[in-house]
């Protein structure tokens, strides 16, 4: 049997000794729903919506991994994100810092191109620290919350997460989306120093802070594994 919800078909497979629904993406990218048997169609979409998010995530990271990945060059004309737009790479002779964006190009000292990768990494991490902070202090105070401190790393397929001790970690790569799905992003994270699992008051807080959320949830869930980094 096949369910289709919006741009999802799913194969659904009914047991008589399940008692739970589960949502599984095959290795080749098939959506199957498990269900107990006699579960009617209209549950079966609801718990769809529900995991909505998660479901793209996944299809996203299946479809990241399995194709070539495109390596940046570091030359001439290149461009490279930063909070949504692309700017055009500048290799130039004079230039003090090794790295800097400036009337609208990034600009790379041509001596230190071969380590171009890593100063990229630098000066997203400094930016991405800075932008950060500033969004989650102002957050912060609006939602009643008081995070200990935030961290800016590599957090492989995670865009931000909320540790031990309200200290909260956001990936370096968070400072190439757009704003508003930064802003999301943040919120999300911060939604965790109140809520820790995604529960329906989990959500509810979120949408109190950005009524448009479920617009912001589906762009980061659909686009955000393909956000070009400087792989």
């Amino acid at each position: 049997m096949e369910l289709q919800v919006d741009d999802l078909t799913f194969e659904v497979r009914h047991s008589k000794r399940r008692k739970t629904l589960e949502i599984i993406v095959d290795r080749e990218g098939d959506l199957v729903i498990a269900a107990p048997k006699g579960v009617e169609d209209q549950l079966l979409k609801d718990f769809v919506q529900e995991k909505k998010f998660w479901i793209y995530q996944k299809l996203a990271e299946k479809a990241e991994l399995q194709k070539p990945q495109p390596r940046k060059e570091y030359v001439n004309g290149e461009g490279f994100l930063y909070l949504g737009r692309s700017y055009r790479l500048k290799l130039v002779d004079d230039q003090q810092t090794p790295l800097k964006l400036v009337a609208g190009r990034f600009c790379l000292r041509r001596d230190l191109q071969p380590d171009a990768k890593l100063h990229f990494i630098h000066w997203y991490s400094t930016k991405a620290q800075i932008y950060l902070n500033e969004k989650v202090q102002t957050l912060a105070a609006r939602m009643g919350v008081e995070p200990a401190g935030v961290k800016i790393q590599d957090l492989g397929y995670r865009w931000g997460s909320c540790g031990r001790g309200n200290r909260l970690y956001f990936n370096w790569k968070t400072i190439l989306l757009p704003r508003e799905i930064v802003e999301y992003v943040v919120v999300h994270e911060l939604t965790h120093l109140h809520e820790p699992h995604h529960t329906p008051q989990f959500w509810k807080r979120v949408e109190r802070v950005l009524p448009d959320y479920e617009r912001r949830k589906g762009w980061l869930a659909k686009n955000g594994i393909g956000v070009e980094g400087i792989d």
